[in-house]
Formats: structure tokens, C-alpha cells, sequence
């Protein structure tokens, strides 16, 4: 049997267009609204209904389908593009889509949706058991959406995560992430007249950055990384302020939990120091994965479609919160393509349309 998504590519090619065309970064609450009505227009066409827009923290989350279901189909809307970051916002060139968010992830989206519009005839009712989210802050950690995606996956036996893949190949593990903050008070003085009264934020800062990339462990796959650091205001001003950000990425809990532990002892010898921020996602251990990756071979098998391969990455999703739940979850299932985060972001047209049939064939089997 046939999932009935071959009939309709020209159709996903044109959702996923109208989807890319609408700007979503993450900071930009009202434009990620906009994409989330747009998404919302496509489920009415494609499924007969519409979801439920609800406004969790001030964001907007997308809900179709059951409240408790059985199978969860999961997404975000937002991207981290700035306005204005692709020119043109979108491109076609052969089989491959070009645009801002167009494989991370609004081209999963599609897939999605489509996937479940091919089995409203063959399952009716029973795809009452489906949910699909879309949420809009996961690229900033999901910290207004996590307890109502939580809330909502509970009840699930099955959840997708329709995230881009890696090299075509589905994500059965992902590390877990924490973010923090170091605030370093010291005190300012002017530079030219006596520094040496001052507590200067740069120099006392400089001393730790050392020390907290030193609680990396990269041969277990746990890495710590300072990125984003400020300090001062002006030339002639010692600096009385300093900020760094922590990129922690951890494959097992116990990781996540000894750097959180060791990167709060950090202090420096002068000014006042100050952590802030935390573990944010466990780890997805590739055991949640572990079943429904065979399923997705066996679905494969059955399509004709070559091994689709699976990968650990370090990078972390919504998956992360369903795998922590013990509900088998398997991620990267969205687009095939390349580009996530980066200048040459691109999906390509019979990679999404092979996915889609794909995921349709793997929630046949589970309904």
C-alpha cells in the first residue's frame, strides 16, 4: 500500500515556501506568531481541521489533534535568523530549497503534516491517537514551552521529532545541554589616573576562562566552552563588569550533573563572581531511540528505500525532554539536507518527499 504522498509534492514544495517567506527568529515573538497562523491555515487545508494557538509564557504553541496522545509528532517554527539574513528569503535551484529555516525545521513541518493527511482515508478516527506541536522557542532552549510539550507527550507511546537529519541519517542520540552565565562585579576607576584603585573585570575574568574550559572531558564527549564574553564600557575606563556565557554539552547525566557541580565552585581571587543559568536538556541516550530506529529501517525496507543510518550528534532538541521521560522518541526524522545555522541552509525537494512517506509508514505501524 502506497501512503499517498507522492500525488502531492508540488503542494509540500508550495507549504514549504509560504513557511520560509515568514521570518521567525526566535527573538521576534509577533513574526514566529505569524509563522505559527500559517502552519495552522496548512493543517486546516491538509487534515480538515485546524489546531489550538495557545499562548504559553507569552509564545505561542501550536496544537493539533489529541491532548493525550498516543503518537506525538513534535516541531518548532522558530529559526535563528536574524530579519533580513537571506536575500532572496527564498530560492529554488534544481531539487534543492533554499531559505532561512527551510531545513531547520519548517520543511519537517511539511513533512509532518503531509505524512498524516496521507492516512486520513485509511485510518479515519483512528488518527484521533495523533498530536502534532509547534512550538516557537527551541532554538533559545524551549524554556516557555517544556512543561506543556511535557505535559502533552506524557501519555505518548511513539514521539517524532521532525528536526533536520544528519547527512540523511536519523539522530539516536543527542547530548544534553546546560547553559550558564558568569558575572564578574568589580569596580571602575578612571584608566588613566589610578588603575590601581580599580578591580579591573577583564583581567579577573581572564584568570577563570582557563579553569572552566578545563572541566571538558571531550574523549567521553562532554565539552565546555566560554563563548560570548563582554567587559567595560569605554577605552579610558577600567571595566567594573564582566559577562561570559558556558556552552556545556554532556552524552550522559552524570556528566551534565559534575560540571554543574565544579563550574559553581569556580570563583576568581578579586571582584565578585556570580553563576547563573544551568543543565537545560538531558541527554537523548540512544536507548529511547533504540526501537523505533528499527522500525524506521523495517519501514524503509518495506518502501524501497535504501538504510537510512543513524548518527549521535551533539547538538540538542525538544527530544531530549521526551527521551528524559522514558518515552521512545526518535529525532531527525524532518528534512534531508544540509546548512543548519548556516549561510548555505538548504532541504532538498525528494529528500522531504521519501521522509514524509517515510514517517507515514512507521505511524501506520503504530496505530
Amino acid at each position: 500500500m502506497t501512503t499517498g504522498i507522492e500525488n502531492v509534492e508540488e503542494q509540500m514544495v508550495e507549504d514549504v515556501r509560504k513557511l520560509v517567506e515568514i521570518s521567525s527568529p526566535t527573538y521576534d515573538v509577533p513574526a514566529v506568531a505569524l509563522a505559527i497562523d500559517e502552519a495552522n491555515r496548512q493543517l486546516g487545508v491538509r487534515l480538515g481541521s485546524v489546531g489550538i494557538v495557545k499562548t504559553v509564557k507569552d509564545r505561542p504553541i501550536l496544537h493539533w489533534g489529541s491532548a493525550h496522545p498516543s503518537i506525538l509528532l513534535l516541531c518548532h517554527l522558530d529559526t535563528v535568523w536574524p530579519h533580513g539574513s537571506f536575500t532572496p528569503a527564498w530560492e529554488i535551484d534544481g531539487d534543492r530549497m533554499h531559505g532561512p529555516g527551510v531545513f531547520d525545521m519548517k520543511a519537517g513541518f511539511v513533512q509532518g503534516v503531509h505524512a498524516i493527511a496521507s492516512l486520513r482515508a485509511e485510518f479515519g478516527e483512528k488518527l484521533n491517537q495523533v498530536a502534532i506541536l509547534a512550538t516557537s522557542d527551541e532554538e533559545t532552549g524551549s524554556a516557555a514551552s517544556r512543561g506543556y510539550l511535557e505535559e502533552v507527550a506524557a501519555s505518548a507511546k511513539a514521539v517524532f521529532i521532525l528536526e533536520s537529519s544528519i547527512g540523511g541519517k536519523l539522530k539516536t542520540a543527542r547530548s544534553g545541554t546546560s547553559m550558564y552565565r558568569l558575572e564578574v562585579v568589580g569596580k571602575s576607576v578612571h584608566a588613566g589616573l589610578e588603575p590601581e584603585k580599580g578591580i579591573n573585570t577583564t583581567i579577573e575574568i581572564s584568570y577563570v576562562i582557563p579553569l572552566i574550559a578545563a572541566l571538558s572531558h571531550p574523549e567521553i564527549g562532554t565539552t565546555v566552552t566560554p563563548t560570548v564574553l563582554s567587559s567595560g564600557t569605554t577605552l579610558n575606563t577600567v571595566p567594573g563588569l564582566a559577562v561570559l556565557d558556558v556552552d556545556v554539552r554532556a552524552k550522559t547525566a552524570e556528566e551534565q550533573e559534575r560540571v554543574d557541580r565544579q563550574i559553581r565552585n569556580i570563583k576568581g581571587v578579586r571582584g565578585e563572581f556570580n553563576w547563573s543559568g544551568g543543565i537545560n536538556r538531558p541527554p537523548l541516550e540512544a536507548k529511547a531511540s533504540r526501537d523505533l530506529y528499527a522500525l524506521a529501517e523495517i519501514s524503509a525496507t518495506k518502501l524501497g528505500l535504501p538504510p537510512i543510518g543513524q548518527a549521535a550528534v551533539g547538538g540538542a532538541s525538544d527530544g531530549n525532554f521526551t527521551a528524559a521521560m522514558g518515552i521512545p522518541t526518535i529525532d531527525g526524522i524532518g528534512a534531508v539536507g544540509e546548512g543548519a545555522h548556516a549561510p548555505n541552509e538548504m532541504a532538498s525537494i525528494n529528500g522531504m518527499v521519501e521522509r514524509s512517506r517515510l514517517l507515514a509508514e512507521m505511524v501506520r505501524a503504530l496505530l
